[in-house]
């Protein structure tokens, strides 16, 4: 079975409701969403030269016109709760033509691969 770090991304943050898209949003944006963009796909765990798991990292860009720091803290709290791994996480700005902060968090989640 076939493990997607997105459905799973989006499965532990829909209880937050913010609006997800993946790569870019493609509508008008509203005050606040979150873009996913694949970062890597890395097999581990060799054994026998076969891959027993799927390293997938995956960065969430927060773009928020309200309290940016607020919800950080609900997105790391639920992706925690959810067994991600946060490997980084930063602000990466503000956007002055559209009024958004940027503020990056990157996880990873470690999938086990049945042969």
């Amino acid at each position: 079975m076939h493990h997607s770090i997105l459905k799973d991304i989006s499965e532990a943050l829909e209880p937050l409701g913010i609006p997800i898209e993946t790569g870019v949003y493609s509508e008008k944006p509203p005050e606040e969403y979150l873009v996913l963009v694949p970062m890597s796909d890395i097999f581990e765990h060799y054994a026998d030269d076969l891959p027993g798991a799927e390293l997938q990292e995956v960065r969430l860009s927060l773009f928020s016109k309200l309290n940016y720091q607020k919800r950080k803290g609900e997105i790391s709290k639920a992706l925690l709760e959810a067994d991600f791994t946060i490997t980084d996480r930063r602000y990466l700005g503000y956007e002055e033509d559209t009024g958004f902060h940027h503020f990056a968090i990157d996880v990873a989640k470690i999938y086990e691969l049945s042969n």
